[in-house]
């Protein structure tokens, strides 16, 4: 990566799933940055997305290191769990299944944008890219079902869009974006794909959106992108 000043700090939430990890590894062997930092629940500190307490702490001792932070990519998602799968109908909206979604892909994140976003650099080009999809788009949305996932996923795409206006204000010069990563084979998505549909690796995905940060600039922010950095539909 050549677009983001040398001897900074890149970090990645989610560092133990399949896209956070293939993005880390990324990372380290793209060898731009100086330092990669790596979070999740089993990390030092730990993060939960879904503790702030635990979000704060991890935020507080990474500014406290030397190194100026200039990428944080969060990599955190959830569709299904053992309880409940993407939903087909209206009828299988469950209220327990749709506040976890929630939790996960637009409370936790917004999380992060309030504790990670002061840490960014406050001069030259720093980036808040944040997991997003495809399916959380309303103009796109033609099949239906889904439901706490679309939904989740759009909130989070006005979470970013919003938390962008405010970052201009104080680091013009920074970038917010929410990424479709593509359908990836992973134990979110994996499970769901269906035949034809262009099924990547997550380190395919981590490459294509590694190029795609790299060319992205504060015209960007506050953008719902694919990982090629084409535009989506809201």
């Amino acid at each position: 990566m050549t677009s983001f000043p040398q001897g900074a700090i890149a970090v990645v939430i989610g560092a133990s799933g399949g896209i956070g990890r293939a993005m880390a590894d990324a990372l380290e062997a793209d060898g731009g940055f100086a330092k990669v930092v790596r979070l999740g629940r089993s990390s030092v500190p730990a993060l939960d997305i879904v503790s702030e307490p635990t979000i704060a702490r991890a935020a507080t001792e990474l500014a406290d290191q030397a190194g100026i932070v200039r990428l944080v990519f969060d990599a955190t998602g959830f569709l299904h769990d053992d309880a409940h799968g993407p939903e087909k109908s209206w009828k299988e909206i469950d209220p327990d299944h749709m506040q976890k979604a929630f939790a996960v892909n637009a409370i936790g994140p917004a999380l992060l944008m309030k504790h990670f976003l002061p840490l960014l650099a406050p001069h030259g080009k720093a980036m808040f890219a944040t997991l997003s999809a495809k399916v959380g788009s309303i103009g796109d949305n033609h099949l239906g079902g889904w439901y706490a996932y679309r939904a989740s996923k759009a909130a989070l795409n006005q979470l970013v869009h919003t938390a962008a206006i405010e970052l201009k204000r104080r680091r013009p010069d920074a970038v917010c974006v929410a990424l479709h990563p593509g359908t990836v084979d992973t134990g979110l998505s994996g499970p769901f794909a269906k035949t034809g549909l262009d099924v990547l690796t997550p380190a395919e995905s981590a490459s294509t959106m590694l190029a795609t940060l790299d060319r992205l600039d504060a015209k960007h922010s506050g953008g719902f992108l694919d990982r090629f950095g084409e535009l989506l539909p809201w």
